[in-house]
C-alpha cells in the first residue's frame, strides 16, 4: 500500500476510536452533531453541479461516489440512500468491519475497501463525486493527497472537502474546547500546525488541478447546540466545492 501521504501516528488515533463510531454520544459525538449541516451542504453541491432534484426519492441515481477516509460510514450511507454507487475508503482497517456491518444491518449497498487516495488513482478508479471530508489535516502531504484526488475525479467531477482553519479561535475551539474542555474527543486527535487557512485549500485545491467554486463556514451555536452554513464565518470549521475541468 502506498504511504505516500499516509501518517502513521494519525493512522492509530482513528484506529483505536474505531468501534465508536455509530455512538451519537461516543468519541465521534461532534461528528454525529455536525452530520446534519455537512449532508446539506454536500447534497445542495452535488444537486446543483449534476442538475438533480432533491425532492426525488434517489436524486443521485446513476453517479459514482468515493467518500476517502469514509470511517465508519457516516456519510457513505446516507449517499446510498439518495441512489448513489458508493465506495467508502479509510486508511485505517478496523473502520473497515465496523462500517460493513452497520450498512449491512441497514440494509444498504456500499462498498468498503482499506485503501488509500493514491492506491485507487493507481489503479484508475474514477468517480462522479469525491467526499473528502476532514481527512487533509490528517496527512503527511496535503498537496500529494489532492492530487491523488483529483486524479479519481471524472471531467467535470465535484470534490468536496471540508477541514479546519488555522488561526488562535482554531485553536480554541477545536483543540482545547472540543479536547480538552468538552470532551468530546481524545486529546492529541488534531494537531494546529495541520490546520489549513481556507485560502491556503484553494492554492492546493488549484495547483492539484481543481477549480474552486464555493466555500461555506460550518458555524456551532452553543445557545441552540447545532450547526449551521455560514457564507460569512470560516472562522473555525468550513467546506469546500471544487470541480475538475
Amino acid at each position: 500500500m502506498s504511504l505516500s501521504t499516509i501518517d502513521p501516528s494519525e493512522i492509530e488515533k482513528f484506529e483505536a476510536m474505531a468501534a465508536e463510531w455509530w455512538d451519537p454520544n461516543g468519541k465521534f459525538k461532534p461528528l454525529h452533531m455536525l452530520n446534519p449541516c455537512r449532508l446539506d451542504y454536500i447534497t445542495q453541491q452535488i444537486a446543483a453541479e449534476f442538475d438533480r432534484d432533491l425532492t426525488q426519492p434517489q436524486p443521485f441515481a446513476g453517479l459514482r461516489l468515493l467518500d476517502i477516509g469514509c470511517g465508519g460510514g457516516l456519510l457513505c450511507e446516507p449517499m446510498a440512500r439518495l441512489g448513489a454507487e458508493v465506495v467508502g475508503a479509510d486508511a485505517a482497517a478496523r473502520n473497515i468491519p465496523v462500517a460493513e456491518l452497520h450498512a449491512k444491518e441497514e440494509g444498504l449497498e456500499i462498498e468498503y475497501r482499506h485503501t488509500t487516495a493514491e492506491d485507487m488513482a493507481a489503479a484508475g478508479e474514477q468517480f462522479d463525486v469525491v467526499l473528502n471530508m476532514e481527512v487533509v489535516e490528517h496527512v503527511a502531504d496535503p498537496l500529494a493527497y489532492l492530487t491523488a484526488c483529483q486524479q479519481l475525479l471524472k471531467p467535470g467531477g465535484l470534490m468536496i472537502c471540508s477541514t479546519i482553519n488555522r488561526n488562535p479561535k482554531s485553536y480554541v475551539m477545536a483543540i482545547i474546547g472540543a479536547e480538552y474542555v468538552m470532551r468530546w474527543l481524545p486529546k492529541g486527535t488534531h494537531e494546529w500546525s495541520k490546520f489549513i487557512t481556507p485560502d491556503e485549500l484553494y492554492d492546493f485545491l488549484r495547483e492539484a488541478g481543481l477549480e474552486p467554486v464555493d466555500r461555506k463556514g460550518f458555524v456551532f451555536n452553543k445557545i441552540t447546540w447545532s450547526w449551521s452554513l455560514s457564507a460569512r464565518d470560516l472562522s473555525v470549521n468550513y467546506v469546500t466545492a471544487s470541480v475538475k475541468k
